[in-house]
């Protein structure tokens, strides 16, 4: 019986995860970090638990190396290794990078940060993939805005992962940042802006999850999506 709790905590350490490759036009990147700005849980898998802390931006390990091309309107995916393995939402946000700046050592500090997407709860609430559409799932989607400004951007995935959230500070965050480059795009002003770490504070509700008695309503936290 002493045997359980250690083998379930096995299990749980098995489970964490990474995104670690685009999906453009369809086709998988053919490496890991390539696009993408390698995270410091690249082995461990290990998520973020404090929203305060810098790490909430990329997670990053090393600056980025290379930038991907992506029209504004298409769909831009995100490989989970292995797959999106705890329940929670899946959200993305944008940060342009300055005219001039380096993009693959540019921190996107400060008010930068836009969302573009949100994977969220459907209710009925529950822990399942009836609730959660990304639970489970290899990759996750999102479309650059028609209306998103042609440039290059930071494009950060996070999954929140709510299954040990019962208490303040329970949420595991599992992120990485894309580096891209829109084209053929439009006209308008993303917002509202967010930094990171700063969007989150860590007794949000959406960071938090009793799964007894369950609520009837989930918001995922940050502001409203942008959608040109």
């Amino acid at each position: 019986m002493k045997l359980l709790p250690v083998l379930a905590l096995s299990g749980a350490a098995q489970a964490h995860y990474h995104f670690s490759k685009l999906v453009i036009n369809g086709k998988a990147e053919a490496a890991e970090w390539t696009s993408i700005r390698m995270t410091k849980n690249y082995q461990s898998n290990a998520g973020v638990t404090s929203v305060g802390s810098p790490d909430m931006r990329c997670y990053q390990l090393r600056a980025g190396t290379a930038t991907a091309t992506v029209a504004a309107g298409d769909t831009l995916g995100f490989l989970a290794v292995s797959s999106i393995t705890h329940f929670g939402p899946v959200q993305f946000y944008a940060a342009r990078v300055p005219d001039g700046a380096n993009v693959n050592t540019w921190e996107a500090a400060g008010n930068v940060w836009f969302k573009i997407g949100s994977i969220s709860a459907v209710p009925p609430l529950g822990s399942t993939e009836s609730t959660w559409p990304a639970y489970n799932k290899e990759q996750v989607d999102v479309v650059i805005p028609k209306a998103m400004p042609s440039g290059k951007y930071l494009i950060r995935v996070e999954s929140i992962a709510l299954h040990q959230a019962q208490s303040v500070g329970g949420a595991q965050i599992y992120l990485s940042c894309a580096q891209i480059e829109v084209t053929d795009g439009g006209s308008g002003t993303p917002g509202p802006l967010v930094a990171f770490p700063g969007a989150y504070r860590a007794n949000d509700p959406g960071l938090i999850w009793s799964y007894y008695p369950v609520a009837t309503s989930y918001t995922a936290p940050g502001p409203a999506v942008w959608t040109g």
